[in-house]
């Protein structure tokens, strides 16, 4: 890997090189002899000016290629400056559900122009998965398959897939559907290549292969795929006919953005946020966050300058209030990971809920124990002030407890009202914490001092 890494930086600084140089025709030389997925991470990595270029210099025959592995937002970038027609073009050879992909990032007039292009076979193949939103697996699937009779016989399967030029990508198995085309089970690559010629289909099949359902959400068919691994698996509707079927290549795809998703809520940033994407549209887009989180600090501002006459008195609070927050935000924080990565996995439940709850209370106590007793210490021997020492101390447990029950209870409160928790979670709980911490600590202080 390290070594991938350091070849794919050596051919970005030589592609670099040449672009400056102006050499244009041995940059695309270099470009178009490149695999079609270190184009698109080659696209990713450059800024916007020298992006254009590459992209204008990459064959036309490999831009649907290309395309399929780039971010939404840039997919959404170079299909927005093609026509209809064109796009219809570059999409002819990729899988439908690729095709469905990028079509969706498209304005629903052109998405329309570019499916009365295409052929009324592909027109109909990829209809059928923009009837379900990209996030389920309906809009996941490729309708891409090899389906056969339960009646025939193995023999007769070998020859028809003789027939076929190549078969779909990712094919372990063969999916067995009735003349009504209700799916009934799957042969089995292996099997049918080791099994008696003369047996038929249904007497070697399987019939209790996992089966997905179209509405079922991308996570859970990710879940699923881990849990059983998966290489493929079939997509029904309610009715049980085949609609189609997922592979493993597009559950990677969902691990991924949902990892992204994780890391990129935290800060309020899209998944498919560009890293190179023009100065005025990522300040509008990170203005949003940067204004919600402006209102929690005026919040936890308006909580302190209730005591300002008592900061004014013991001018050791000033100095001391920012260790209660962070003690708190920090325990919090680890608290509301541990609860958001339990619900994406599924462990958590309301039969094991109260037990985590208790867990983390009981991690609250004996943390914020030790760690008030340290702080108050240390406080004693700056400030020499016993008092003080007692009153920090006292705030650091309260703010863990609170923390800890904050934690815990977010993720559950804001996914039962449909809110992301990733999102949303991290904000709640750093105004929860400080609101708390400067809360208690200044209001003890107050009791004290005033």
């Amino acid at each position: 890997m390290p070594q991938h890494t350091e070849k794919a930086k050596a051919k970005l600084h030589s592609l670099t090189a040449a672009l400056e140089s102006g050499a244009l025709s041995k940059v695309r030389r270099m470009l178009n002899a490149m695999a079609a997925v270190d184009i698109a991470h080659l696209l990713e990595a450059s800024t916007p000016k020298v992006r254009k270029v590459l992209w204008e210099l990459v064959d036309k025959e490999s831009e649907g290629e290309v395309l399929q592995h780039l971010s939404d937002e840039l997919q959404g970038h170079f299909l927005s400056d093609m026509s209809a027609e064109e796009v219809a073009d570059v999409t002819a050879d990729l899988d439908t559900d690729d095709v469905a992909d990028m079509l969706q990032q498209l304005p629903e007039r052109v998405t329309q122009e570019v499916l009365s292009s295409m052929d009324r076979q592909d027109r109909v193949r990829i209809e059928s998965i923009l009837e379900y939103p990209e996030d389920c697996a309906g809009g996941l699937m490729n309708t891409d398959t090899v389906t056969i009779r339960p009646d025939i016989t193995l023999e007769v399967t070998l020859r028809y897939l003789r027939r076929h030029k190549t078969l779909p990508d990712m094919t372990d198995n063969l999916l067995v559907v009735n003349r009504q085309n209700e799916f009934i089970g799957v042969l089995p690559i292996n099997k049918l290549l080791v099994s008696d010629p003369q047996q038929t289909v249904r007497e070697v099949m399987n019939t209790d292969s996992k089966v997905i359902h179209a509405d079922l959400h991308e996570t859970e068919v990710a879940k699923l795929f881990e849990r059983h691994d998966l290489v493929s698996a079939p997509v029904v509707n309610l009715a049980g006919e085949l609609l189609g079927r997922i592979t493993i290549d597009d559950v990677v795809d969902v691990i991924r953005e949902n990892a992204d998703h994780s890391l990129m809520s935290m800060a309020g940033l899209d998944e498919e946020e560009d890293t190179f994407a023009p100065a005025m549209k990522t300040s509008r887009r990170r203005a949003v966050w940067l204004g919600i989180n402006l209102i929690t600090a005026f919040i936890a501002s308006a909580v302190i300058g209730l005591f300002d006459k008592t900061i004014e008195q013991v001018v050791a609070l000033a100095v001391l209030m920012p260790i209660v927050a962070s003690m708190g935000g920090i325990a919090g924080s680890q608290v509301l990971t541990l609860v958001i990565r339990g619900q994406a996995l599924g462990h958590l439940s309301g039969a094991n809920f109260r037990w985590l709850f208790n867990r983390e209370l009981i991690v609250a106590g004996v943390n914020g124990s030790l760690w008030a007793l340290v702080i108050a210490a240390i406080t004693f021997v700056w400030f020499n002030d016993p008092i003080i020492a007692a009153i920090i101390g006292a705030a650091i447990i309260i703010n863990l407890f609170v923390a800890a029950i904050s934690g815990a209870a977010l993720p559950l409160i804001l996914k039962a009202r449909g809110i992301d928790p990733a999102l949303a979670g991290s904000v709640i709980l750093t105004t929860v914490t400080d609101v708390v911490g400067f809360l208690s600590f200044l209001g003890l202080a107050t009791i004290f001092y005033l």
